[in-house]
């Protein structure tokens, strides 16, 4: 029997630790912004939701350009300045005395997001065996969702003992601690290519990640309006909402680590847009504490599989050339699901409500599965049976 190659090195795990300090960073903020905006900013629906969503307008400004860099200066300088630049506008938040100042300094956080994760997350797969790569993706996501699942928990805390200014300056932080670590982060050894640079955006990963941003305007809708509509079903501190979901996605990535790579991409994303819709509309249906942890808890066992499974179909026949330009690609329709889609269910929550919007998110789960199988998996087909008739 041949030996599995090796995963999880001391390097793996430093730039999994740098990515737990940076998500912690992002993960305190996320119950307080909308409240901050609602409360001390006198912002409504639609404010909150243009709020929430300006970090990723920022960061999909710069997202396919940081995979560029990534490919040809190193992701070292992305992890960085990324994290680096998150802190800053942590620092921004604590000076914000309105909604356009917050506004502007979350678009700031979004080109430190756009750079850190894209370096982050192509040295996770260049330090992987490819035969380990879903696995790695899902160790990786340890990181993601220790930010989900252990922030807003952190970030109601601070907040209600010290005030806001103090959580912005913990969140700062935090950033600069993930930065510090970055420094020490190694570059896998690559040739170096001095002919043209590839394109901005990837055209192999544009494909899956339209799934992605049809399957994560669910995580739009959960994040930007759960803080609000938690009070309304009796959950007055909805930092448990977030542990719970978060917790059973880190369960989830860890034991289940291996089941992207034996499910193939295809069937992994096909079960994640179904839990992902069901979970949300569970929480629009049954107005109740009942139903909302029934909902969260199949919400979240999409969400454990589908940017595992995406990434994995976005990465496929990629090379250490353009790799940084697929992450960068769809990491970049990630924040397009966060900025358009916090918008899209910011207007359906003015004109309904917070259940109206996660109604509408398990609607855009639907054309996700559509997409999958009417678009993704065909090109994918093609694309192996061209790559094969061109192998020597």
């Amino acid at each position: 029997m041949t030996e599995r190659p090796r995963l999880v090195t001391p390097r793996f795990a430093l730039v999994v630790v740098a990515g737990i300090f940076y998500f912690l960073s992002i993960g305190v903020v996320i119950p307080e912004i909308p409240r901050f905006v609602k409360h001390e900013l006198d912002g409504g629906s639609l404010a909150v939701g243009v709020t929430v969503g300006a970090l990723f307008v920022g960061a999909v400004l710069l997202r396919p350009l940081a995979g560029r860099i990534g490919d040809r200066y190193g992701r070292k300088l992305l992890i960085v300045t990324g994290a680096a630049t998150v802190g800053v506008s942590m620092i921004g938040y604590a000076l914000a005395d309105s909604l356009l100042t917050l506004i502007a300094a979350r678009v700031v956080t979004g080109l430190g997001e756009a750079a850190f994760f894209v370096g982050a997350a192509t040295m996770i797969t260049d330090l992987a065996p490819v035969e380990r790569r879903g696995e790695a993706i899902s160790y990786w996501s340890v990181a993601v969702y220790s930010g989900f699942a252990f922030g807003p928990a952190i970030g109601e805390t601070v907040q209600r003992e010290w005030g806001y200014t103090t959580l912005w300056l913990l969140a700062a932080a935090f950033g600069f601690a993930s930065a510090a670590l970055g420094c020490f982060t190694r570059e896998v050894a690559r040739v170096r290519h001095d002919g043209p640079p590839q394109p901005l955006i990837n055209r192999r990963a544009l494909a899956p990640g339209t799934v992605l941003f049809a399957g994560l305007v669910a995580t739009a809708a959960f994040g930007a309006f759960m803080p609000l509509y938690g009070p309304d079903v009796g959950i007055d501190d909805v930092a448990i909402v977030f542990t719970v979901f978060g917790l059973l996605v880190l369960a989830i990535r860890v034991f289940g680590a291996r089941l992207p790579d034996i499910l193939g991409g295809a069937r992994a994303g096909t079960v994640a847009l179904v839990a992902t819709g069901v979970g949300m509309l569970c929480m629009a249906a049954w107005p109740s504490v009942a139903g909302l942890f029934v909902g969260v808890v199949i919400f979240a066992v999409g969400s454990a599989f589908l940017y595992p499974a995406m990434m994995l179909m976005a990465l496929e026949g990629s090379t250490e050339q353009d790799r940084g330009s697929a992450v960068g690609t769809i990491s970049s329709c990630f924040d397009l699901s966060q900025g358009l889609g916090s918008l899209l269910v910011g207007v359906v929550a003015a004109l309904t409500s917070y259940r109206g919007a996660f109604a509408a998110s398990s609607v855009a789960t639907v054309f996700g599965v559509v997409v999958l199988w009417q678009w993704v998996v065909p090109r994918l087909h093609r694309a192996r049976i061209a790559d094969a008739a061109q192998a020597p």
